[in-house]
């Protein structure tokens, strides 16, 4: 069974960097892609960032080009260092695995919130 548990999140202001992280566990061969998404306050879920489990390829929404940065370690923790935060990417961060072509998802977190406020 899929399990995805984020962390990290918190209050920073603009300007400033946060990186949130993803422990995961129970991938099979149907996981293809550990991915970033987020819903800010009123709105309904954005895609943020994807990593390709096999080849390691990051993929990112262009509102976050060249500020996120996505990547894994050794073992099983998906992290998303975030820099030059502005208050339009405050929202729940959510860590999902999909399937091949993103055609199912195989799991999601909890969510961990993060703040870009003054």
């Amino acid at each position: 069974q899929v399990h995805l548990v984020e962390s990290g999140g918190g209050l920073v202001q603009p300007g400033g960097s946060l990186r949130v992280s993803c422990a995961f566990s129970g991938f099979t061969f149907s996981t293809y892609y550990i991915t970033w998404v987020r819903q800010a306050p009123g709105k309904g879920l954005e895609w943020v960032s994807s990593i390709n489990i096999n080849t390691g390829t990051p993929r990112y929404v262009e509102s976050v080009k060249g500020r996120f940065t996505v990547s894994r370690d050794n073992a099983n923790t998906l992290y998303l260092q975030m820099n030059n935060l502005k208050p339009e990417d405050t929202a729940l961060y959510y860590c999902a695995s999909f399937g091949f072509e993103f055609r199912y998802s195989t799991g999601w977190g909890q969510g961990t919130r993060v703040t870009v406020s003054t």
